[in-house]
């Protein structure tokens, strides 16, 4: 019994560590996106400002160039988390798979337990007939 509740607590820590794992990635991807957003929001801004949006230009601002190469870096960073991210979900998966095994075992020997134990407290209260009925 003691085993068995150490075993659930136990798959429940692990589910919960991988939940966490999933909402970090997503978080993070989030992150990396909304920042390549802000770049590219002063992208436009620093071209409108200089009135050159070929980046083939020989004028073209530096900082938006800088900054063009840093959304760059941010997007492919989200997208290397996606693969992360999809790893994560099925590790998450199987996690939860795991800790359902272990709790529907846990159900059917508490319901065997259960039985067991209604089984012999009918067995005792037929026996305290019985004595009546003979006496």
């Amino acid at each position: 019994m003691k085993s068995r509740d150490t075993l659930i607590r136990l798959r429940r820590f692990q589910v919960d560590e991988k939940r966490r794992r999933v909402t970090q990635i997503e978080m993070m991807m989030a992150d990396f996106l909304r920042m390549a957003q802000e770049l590219d929001r002063e992208i436009a801004q620093e071209e409108a400002r200089a009135g050159i949006s070929d980046t083939a230009h020989f004028a073209y601002p530096t900082y938006a160039r800088a900054a063009a190469g840093r959304r760059d870096n941010m997007r492919q960073s989200a997208a290397a988390l996606e693969d992360q991210l999809a790893e994560a979900k099925a590790e998450l998966g199987v996690a939860f798979e795991d800790l359902k095994k272990v709790e529907i075992l846990d159900d059917r020997e508490r319901s065997a337990e259960r039985a067991a134990e209604a089984a012999r407290e009918q067995a005792a209260m037929d026996g305290i007939g019985l004595g009546r009925a003979r006496a």
